[in-house]
């Protein structure tokens, strides 16, 4: 099969190196890739959002799957224009893509159908959603209703915290469009997870459990960003949660996107809260998490690659994956300054000499080489060393000896990514 996988970051990296591993595999693309990408796929100078040139390339390339990594083009209608042209593509259309681009929907399909997830009020009048603040007090959530790559949402603490993210938002247009309309949301408290499915509009098939840490800083501090570390699998997910998960939750929603003419086919990412009374819907995605995707691909043991056309095929239903029982851990290196303003162009040495312990491979996020064809970091987040263990205490250790052999002064890192299974 001719393959074609859509995006730049740590998360296509992981699904190229899955995908070129398949025995169906015959020639894998990828759009427009990265230094890292570069060593799976043939990279291609095409921008995932550049939809007329995506498809005139796979038009040529006689491309046999598409794989959309990124939520953007999905939420721009991407999988629609390809289907259109007969074109096999893994990832939801436009209507399903709004769980993700849309807050303020995903939020009203959870109460239309009965899925837990927290009390909220949808807002596009700054003054009214700050009246609601005062009403509710703090500690309290204030959403940008659309894609604000990972930075639309503040857990504020204080009334004032809360009422300066809508000034952010709706006065300052932080988050442009994307922060036209507000979701302003309860506060829950427990424990986070990341709960993924490949789902095929009709049938939902439960990947291995993870764990995602979103704030900057040790210990959970700092702002959130994009993801700073992962690890698979998720002591939190027991057996019996994960039943109230596809019980509650994952099948309600397949089922509901159907009922809604909109039927979900993709990888349906689900940020849970772990709460007193259960699980509750934080948010939806509709692509592989970033980085969760490196931890799951490391311990897949199934070829991906008919999972994926299965998927995209509508065959889902009595399909199966297999999982090595090793733990798996990522730890994502930034950009000093990361999630503000930093600096590119920083050059990164000895990523050969992090990957020399066989049981770690590093992932590119944000990478490029430059005119002396050094690796220089063009990104936020710039590398996930991951490592696959017995515990996620063994897979720690390994991951962070390699972090500490990656040369890049420019650099950081969380220190504590899995404190959540270790403690």
């Amino acid at each position: 099969m001719r393959v074609l996988v859509i995006g730049s970051g740590g998360r296509e990296h992981a699904l190229c190196w899955a995908i070129a591993a398949s025995p169906l595999l015959t020639k894998l693309y990828c759009a427009p890739g990265n230094a890292g990408i570069a060593r799976e796929a043939e990279c291609v100078a095409i921008g995932a959002d550049d939809s007329d040139a995506l498809l005139d390339f796979c038009k040529r390339e006689k491309i046999d799957l598409v794989v959309v990594g990124p939520e953007a083009p999905l939420v721009a209608g991407l999988a629609n224009r390809l289907r259109a042209e007969g074109i096999r593509t893994f990832g939801p259309d436009a209507a399903a893509a709004q769980l993700e681009g849309s807050k303020g929907f995903s939020k009203d399909i959870c109460a239309k159908y009965n899925i837990p997830t927290a009390a909220y009020r949808r807002f596009t009048e700054a003054g009214a959603a700050k009246a609601y603040i005062r009403e509710m007090g703090a500690p309290i959530v204030v959403k940008a209703d659309g894609l604000a790559a990972g930075k639309g949402v503040t857990v504020a603490m204080t009334e004032e915290e809360a009422i300066a993210a809508v000034d952010a938002a709706m006065t300052d247009g932080a988050f442009g469009a994307a922060g036209a309309e507000l979701v302003i949301e309860e506060c829950m408290v427990g424990e986070e997870l990341s709960f993924f499915a490949l789902a095929d509009g009709e049938t939902a098939l439960p990947l291995a459990s993870a764990q995602d840490h979103k704030r900057v800083g040790d210990g959970d501090t700092g702002p959130n960003t994009g993801g700073m570390g992962a690890y698979s699998p998720a002591p939190v997910c027991t057996p019996e949660l994960e039943r109230r998960i596809i019980d509650e939750i994952l099948t309600p929603t397949v089922e509901a996107m159907k009922a809604e003419g909109a039927p979900f086919k993709g990888v349906l990412f689900i940020g849970l809260m772990i709460t007193e009374e259960g699980p509750k819907v934080i948010e939806y995605n509709v692509r592989f998490g970033d980085p969760e995707c490196q931890v799951l691909m490391m311990r897949l043991q199934s070829d991906i690659l008919p999972a994926l056309i299965a998927t995209a095929d509508g065959t889902l239903k009595n399909f199966d994956l297999r999982w090595q029982p090793k733990a798996a851990m990522t730890v994502v290196l930034a950009s000093d300054g990361y999630p503000g303003t930093y600096q590119k162009g920083t050059v990164i040495r000895n990523v050969d000499g992090a990957e020399a312990d066989p049981d770690v491979t590093v992932f590119h996020a944000g990478t490029a080489r430059n005119d002396a064809g050094d690796l220089i970091a063009t990104g936020g987040r710039v590398l996930n060393v991951t490592a696959v263990g017995d515990t996620v205490g063994a897979a720690r250790d390994s991951a962070y000896a390699a972090v500490d052999l990656i040369q890049w002064p420019e650099g950081f890192c969380r220190r504590d990514i899995g404190h959540r299974a270790l403690d």
